[in-house]
């Protein structure tokens, strides 16, 4: 796994929980930026597995 795949996953889990946190205290506001953080950390997970499948067909 490398340093990408691992900042993506910590947005994909960061952004649960703040969209999560927004639906239970009813802040569509938090919810929202949840959820664009979560789109944003799948994005950085996939440049990492792109990443990864270069280096191994080097």
């Amino acid at each position: 796994m490398n340093e990408d795949q691992v900042k993506g996953k910590v947005k994909q889990v960061s952004g649960q929980v703040k969209e999560t946190t927004g639906k239970v205290v009813g802040n569509k506001s938090l919810e929202n930026k949840g959820k664009v953080q979560k789109a944003i950390g799948k994005v950085q997970e996939s440049v990492g597995d792109i990443k990864e499948d270069i280096k191994k067909g080097i």
